[in-house]
């Protein structure tokens, strides 16, 4: 069987394959086995930026049912079939002579054939959390820029954001969790951000200020209620895709992002902000949804 990138349906609202055919199935050590195929509804944690954990579920072969106790994106070099997985992928996406699949992985030796037929099902509940979690922190982080643009800024930084606020986020941005309903974002405020013209110690004298203005901006948002779209340039893995939503006055927004998302901002009851002040030097901004 040729391979090809993986098409994946975790941007489409389907939790399961009845039909997945099998294109590799690798043992590891004899101590578990990976297994790609053609479809998967399952997201991967990606190994390029890991800020959102692989879908949990389960395999069905034959009947029985095994649980995928990881799920990462892999490589395969077409020349040796041989696949690589998340750390030890050699090269970068779209690479002639490679093609990107979902990797699941199975806690034990299964044997199974190229070609056979298993079934795919996601834990739609913890997608879902996480896909709320998710979409939180992009509209968090547009509310967290939007409110930094005027007062604590005494350069104009090159970098905007969708809505054309300076990007504080892309900038400062160290590392980031999402995890269900959750996305934690964490920001380190040093001398390079400073000589862009952050004010950061008076950012960390007006955060309760600055906490206030977000979570009204939030509330704002969320009471619009609009749909959430994923534009998606194609099906596989490797294909771009874009995080979109009518945020009223501010228009129509699109972000790049191969994450798992809400399908609306209706799904929030809230959304709200808090900050943890680790240093003068170092700030965490935890995004939290209530649930509708």
């Amino acid at each position: 069987m040729s391979v090809m990138p993986t098409n994946v349906l975790f941007t489409q609202n389907q939790w399961q394959i009845n039909t997945a055919v099998v294109c590799v199935a690798a043992t590891d050590n004899n101590t578990g086995t990976w297994i790609v195929t053609v479809q998967t509804p399952f997201h991967p944690v990606s190994h390029i930026w890991p800020d959102h954990p692989a879908d949990r579920g389960d395999l069905i072969y034959q009947t029985k049912h095994y649980s995928v106790a990881d799920c990462v994106v892999g490589a395969i070099e077409i020349a040796t079939q041989q696949l690589y997985i998340a750390s030890d992928i050699p090269v970068k996406r779209d690479t002639e002579g490679w093609v990107f699949v979902v990797a699941h992985y199975i806690a034990l030796p299964l044997v199974i054939a190229v070609g056979a037929e298993v079934t795919l099902v996601v834990d739609k509940g913890y997608q879902q959390g996480l896909s709320r979690g998710h979409s939180g922190g992009h509209l968090s982080s547009l509310a967290l820029n939007k409110v930094l643009h005027s007062d604590f800024w005494r350069k104009d930084p090159t970098r905007r954001d969708e809505l054309g606020y300076y990007d504080f986020h892309s900038y400062a941005q160290e590392k980031s969790l999402v995890s269900e309903n959750c996305s934690t974002d964490h920001y380190r405020l040093g001398k390079t951000l400073r000589k862009r013209g952050l004010n950061s110690a008076e950012m960390i004298a007006d955060i309760d200020q600055i906490t206030v203005k977000i979570n009204q901006q939030l509330a704002l948002w969320i009471a619009l209620a609009t749909p959430i779209v994923m534009r998606r340039e194609g099906d596989a893995l490797t294909d771009s895709r874009y995080w979109q939503c009518d945020l009223g006055l501010e228009g129509v927004i699109e972000i790049p992002c191969g994450g798992t998302h809400a399908t609306s901002l209706a799904e929030y009851q809230a959304l709200t902000v808090k900050f943890e002040i680790i240093s003068d030097q170092e700030l965490v901004m935890i995004t939290t949804a209530i649930v509708a």
